[in-house]
């Protein structure tokens, strides 16, 4: 694989192309998208997103960014905690999405503290220091040049601010046969039955095992400048929540 080349799951395609196929699959799951969530994780990602906002810390009045924030739990969550004086901006590159979030935020009474946009996370369109608190969750798998946005999610982090990535990550081996067998016969089934896609669920089967592995990841928040950096296994690994700090 070149400069010029990247992976769509298992494929290798023009760097050009990624970030239009993957808002091809997002197109096609966002109005099943948080159904599917439940099913294929029993409902735990629910509980993972619960301990990240746990771990977020968040307090009245800070500014929080929920990058690829898709259909809005997370900011739900965020515009509580911070309150009235505060402000969460729910940031997603995908607009049918963003559509879906902002159906449900107004369908959860949310409005007054948060804000939607639709931004690149490899360029974000914010000022320097301008979040207290930033999170992407099961989005940095889809971006193509992972190592810039997380530069640019450094840039526009507040001194003395957090990021929190939770993804997908590599499950301890005693559960990988069960996992794999699950990942790549069971979900794309139920994908075709649920969402009528099963190709997008075998995509993102398959960006999971293309993603960096815990400890990679945690040299890319180095990398990126982030210190007191530090993971958090969940579910034996299937899924960990990074954290790095802007000192």
């Amino acid at each position: 694989m070149t400069k010029s080349t990247t992976h769509f799951g298992f494929e290798t395609v023009p760097v050009e192309e990624k970030a239009r196929r993957v808002r091809g699959v997002f197109d096609s799951v966002a109005n099943r998208y948080d159904i599917m969530n439940d099913l294929m994780s029993g409902g735990l990602h629910r509980l993972w997103k619960h301990f990240t906002v746990e771990q977020a810390g968040l307090r009245r009045g800070q500014a929080v960014l929920d990058l690829a924030g898709g259909t809005g739990d997370l900011s739900r969550a965020f515009s509580r905690a911070v309150g009235p004086s505060g402000h969460v901006v729910l940031a997603d590159i995908n607009a049918a999405m963003l559509r879906e979030g902002r159906r449900r935020l107004v369908d959860a009474g949310v409005a007054g503290n948060v804000s939607i946009a639709q931004v690149d996370a490899e360029n974000l369109p914010f000022a320097d220091s301008s979040f207290d608190c930033i999170t992407i969750a099961f989005g940095l798998r889809n971006v193509t040049d992972k190592d810039a946005a997380l530069r640019s999610m450094y840039r526009v982090l507040s001194p003395g601010g957090k990021l929190l990535v939770l993804e997908f990550s590599k499950p301890a081996e005693s559960i990988k046969p069960a996992y794999d067998l699950y990942s790549f016969r069971i979900l794309p089934v139920m994908g075709r039955l649920i969402a009528n896609d099963a190709e997008s669920y075998r995509y993102l089967a398959e960006s999971i095992r293309m993603h960096p592995d815990q400890e990679e990841l945690l040299r890319m928040l180095r990398d990126a400048g982030f210190e007191r950096c530090r993971y958090h296994n969940l579910a034996a690994g299937i899924v960990a929540l990074h954290v790095g700090y802007k000192l």
